[in-house]
This record gives C-alpha cells, structure tokens and sequence, in this order.
C-alpha cells in the first residue's frame, strides 16, 4: 500500500501541470476581484497564497482551490466603506474566520448533504455559461477588467449580456487570433492522439496556449503594430522585485475598532456568506472528482476560518472554497492538493521576481483557457442526460441554472433548493401509499413514512371508497405513521359504519391501544410494528 509521500509524489507531474493552469487562471482574477472589492489590489494576491500555501494543507478536499471570490465582493465593498477603512475591515475578517472556525466545530457542515444533485449539477451549468458569457469578452479583446468573472454577484445579467454584446463589436484582430488559436491548441492537446503520445501530453496544453499568446503579440509589436494588444489586453501584476517589498505590502487589522458594533454584524455576515459558498463549492468539485473522493465538509469549514483568520491578519481579502479555479484544476488533470499549493507558490515567487514577465500574458490566452472550462462544466450532453433522468431531476437543475444567470449565486441556489424540495415533498406525496380496486375489494396500503402531509391524499382514497365495499387498510410497509394519519383513518372507520363498508387494519393489531374519538363514539387503533 502507497503511503502519502508515495502517492502524492506518483501524481506530481500532474499535479505541477495543473498548479500552473490554475495560477496563470487565478492570478488576473485575484487582482480583479480586489479592485471590483475597493481593497488594495495585493489584498487580492495575499488571499490568494494563503488559500493555495496553507488552506490546501488545512483541507479535506484533495481537487478543491481556496481564494478571493468574486461572490463576497459587494460585501466587502460595502463593508470597507461602512467601517470607514480597509484597516477595520481586516478586524472583521479575522472575527469571520473565527466564526466560521467554530461553525465547523460545531458540525454546521452536515448541511452541505442537503443540497440535492440535480441543484448541485445546475450550479455547474451556470457557472459554465457565466463563464463564457464573461470571456468571449476578453477572447476579443474588449477592454474590461477581470471583475465578476466568476459570478453575478455584483452585476445583473441584463449589464453582463450587454457587455457581451458590446464586446462584439470592438473586436480586437489580434486578441481574437490568439484566444482562437489557444482555443484549437487547447482541444487538440484534449485529443486521443496528443494522450497517447508519452512525449507531446508532459507538455501542459494550457501553458503551449500562453506561450502562443505571449510569442505572437511580441512579433506583432515588431512587425504588424496593429495587431498587437494593448495594456488593458495584458495581465496587470504589480512588480514588487524583492522579498522585503513583498512583506511592506502586508497589512494589520485595526484592532482599536474592537468597540465598533458594527465590525460583528459584518463578521456574521461575511461568515454566513463565506460558508454556504464554500459548501456549495466542495459539493460541486466532489461531483467533478473523477475519483468520486468525499470533502469532509465540518474540516473544510475549520480550515477555511483559519484561513480567513490568517488573511485578515497579513491584510488580504475574504477566502473561499472556489469553483471556478478548482474547476480549471480537475480539468488540467489536477489529482492531489499539492496542485492548490504549488499554484499558492508560484503567486508568491510571481509578485516578488517573475512580474515584469508575467505582465506580458494576453488575458485573451486565460479568457480561452476559461472557455474550454466553461464548456466542459456546461457541456449540451449534462442538459441532455438531466432531462433523460425525468421531470424531478430536469426541472430544479433548469430552474436553478436559469435562476443563477438571472440573479446571483447564492439566489439561484436558493430558488433551486426550493424548486429541488417541492420535487421531493411530491415524490413522498405520492409513493408514501397506494390504493387498489378490484370490484368491491379495496386494499389501501401505507408505505415508508407516511406524515401529515399526505393527509389530503389519504382524504382523497378514503373519500372513493364505495358503500357496502370490504376495505383493507395496511400498515405493515410503514416505518413511521403520523398522528394526524391515526385520526384520518379513525374518523373513516366511524363514518364507514354508517355506509356499511367494512373495514379491516392491518399492520396495527392488538398491542398498544390509541384512542381515537369522533363524534362521542371510541375508536380503538393497535400498531403490531409499534407506531
């Protein structure tokens, strides 16, 4: 049997391909993410290397990728802006992750369990589509930021449509040739015949696709001007030159700010918020996982308010478990945690040698890396295959696909839940009894758990039992029979005296008497299976 060493350093040559997929991915994005925040744009970087460096250790989960999200950036805005500082707000952070530290103390993680597959694989789904909605952008050359490029959060889908729209027509010659040619570099490598070659598939695909960007934009600005890219076209790292200007950019919270009311509502906010995106986040990549591991999501929760706690003290911004990035893993053949790790190294010997190099990646390679994770997690197949699985799987996986575009995340999650809920209230509405004719015999027969809310149902059966019928009623198959189903059936027996329908119980012989009464008279009911 492989022992840890052993097994993490067989996938290491996955592991270190992925991590830089995952690092030329996260890296825009952190930047992004804290200017769209209003924080320091190396908030976004310091959260980043502790979501890789450490949370990774931290984690349960081998695939998933810790970071900025882009889903807490109204929060901190608004946040950073109340408490009047960015200073204060690092206090709240600090108090958030302890918050959420204790929340997976006390097992508030078992709630991920809730969250029904078909919601789960919508999230996916629209997380895809956000994906290369948000991309085609960049993939042309439109000058905008990374901003929201994981979510709706901040932004409505109306603005994010006309963006896309808009985007069409500045077109960018030279951004669309190298986010095209990436693109075809990109499914080429997916192919059989680049996999089956042991020399060609240790070289990354998505690193082949950066290294075409990069070569073609500098022979454009020597020798064909306007196909070259612009400023805002590139990647924007702020270059720092040695580790002593890298620790100047760490910030300490405020803590005089102690006194201020306010720094906990944020705190409770930020760890409420933080811990259902994280949930929904491990639920997705377990889904991803070609090894179908399980994330023990309580370990998760601990690890993710240690991490917020550290973050909050080196002045870095709010982190989760994020799909985006975590899906770029899984698909550049991610196997271990040593991917997020390594992808938190290369953030910080990035900013502190490597910037001035770094600045000349086209965003157009990174919008097609995004791409072709986008489509993968919203491949036309999944939409196939849910409505294939029935109406109970196809509706809420819709639902919340369309809910999540039209809104937000944590919105359409929560339409979806509802939607996923009704679903199984349904379902259990119908399978918990069945009742069966054959000329004047009728059997009604309670299956599972039969509650209260299968009271109109059973009111349903009971109402179209003819007169001078022989009437069985079998409780045998039932594990559970609510009260308000005892005195349905009671009040039944009563009036079936009077139609001359005779009634036999099954399932609740001699044993432990329940009376019942209805209109003065006594109803005696006895569950053999303890009811």
């Amino acid at each position: 049997m492989k022992t840890q060493f052993q097994y993490y350093l067989s996938h290491l040559r996955q592991d270190i391909s992925a991590s830089v997929v995952v690092f030329l991915v996260a890296l825009p994005l952190c930047l992004g993410i804290a200017l769209a925040s209003g924080a320091p744009l190396f908030s976004g970087i310091i959260s980043g290397i502790v979501g890789g460096v450490i949370v990774s250790w931290l984690s349960g989960s081998h695939l998933s990728v810790s970071g900025p999200a882009a889903g807490l950036t109204v929060i901190v805005f608004t946040a950073i802006e109340t408490l009047g500082g960015f200073h204060a707000f690092l206090l709240s952070l600090v108090i958030a992750g302890i918050l959420q530290f204790f929340l997976g103390v006390f097992r508030a993680g078992s709630i991920a369990a809730f969250f029904p597959a078909s919601v789960i694989k919508g999230m996916l789904a629209a997380i895809g589509m956000i994906l290369i909605i948000k991309q085609i952008p960049h993939a042309t050359g439109y000058d905008a930021s990374f901003v929201g490029d994981e979510s709706y959060m901040q932004e409505t889908a109306h603005s994010s449509f006309l963006e896309l729209f808009q985007s069409l027509h500045g077109v960018s010659h030279g951004a669309t040739m190298i986010s095209l040619v990436a693109l075809i570099i990109l499914v080429i490598w997916e192919s059989r015949w680049i996999r089956e070659n042991s020399l060609l598939r240790l070289i990354p695909g998505p690193l082949l696709a950066v290294a075409w960007g990069v070569s073609f934009n500098q022979w454009a600005l020597l020798n064909a001007p306007e196909w070259s890219l612009t400023l805002k076209q590139l990647v924007s790292l702020p270059e720092l030159g040695s580790t002593r200007n890298f620790v100047h950019q760490l910030q300490l919270p405020d803590f005089s700010a102690f006194s201020n009311p306010k720094i906990y509502s944020i705190a409770i906010t930020l760890a409420i918020v933080a811990s259902l995106e994280t949930l929904l986040s491990v639920e997705a990549v377990d889904k991803l996982d070609p090894h179908k591991r399980d994330t023990p999501t309580n370990l998760e929760l601990r690890a993710q308010g240690l991490g917020n706690i550290i973050s909050g003290l080196l002045g870095g911004l709010p982190i989760t478990a994020v799909i985006v990035r975590s899906a770029a893993n899984i698909n550049a053949g991610g196997q271990t945690r040593l991917a997020s790790f390594f992808h938190g190294v290369l953030l910080v010997v990035s900013v502190m040698f490597f910037a001035q190099y770094l600045n000349a990646i086209p965003l157009a390679c990174l919008a097609a890396i995004l791409l072709q994770t986008g489509y993968k997690l919203a491949k036309p197949m999944m939409f196939i295959n849910m409505y294939r699985n029935g109406l109970s799987q196809f509706v809420p996986f819709t639902i919340t696909v369309v809910a999540i575009l039209m809104t937000d995340l944590l919105e359409g999650i929560a339409i979806g839940m509802a939607c996923g809920i009704f679903f199984v209230l349904w379902s259990d509405f119908h399978s918990a009894m069945t009742l069966t004719k054959h000329g004047s015999h009728c059997l009604l027969r309670l299956h599972k758990d039969v509650s209260f809310l299968n009271k109109a149902l059973l009111r349903k059966h009971l109402a179209s039992i003819d007169e001078s019928s022989e009437f069985i009623i079998d409780g045998t198959r039932a594990l559970f029979i609510d009260q308000d189903i005892v005195e349905t059936i009671a009040d039944f027996m009563v009036a079936a005296r009077d139609r001359n329908i005779k009634v036999e119980l099954q399932g609740f012989a001699i044993g432990s008497p329940l009376h019942q009464f209805s209109n003065g008279e006594e109803v005696t009911l006895a569950f053999s299976t303890g009811h």
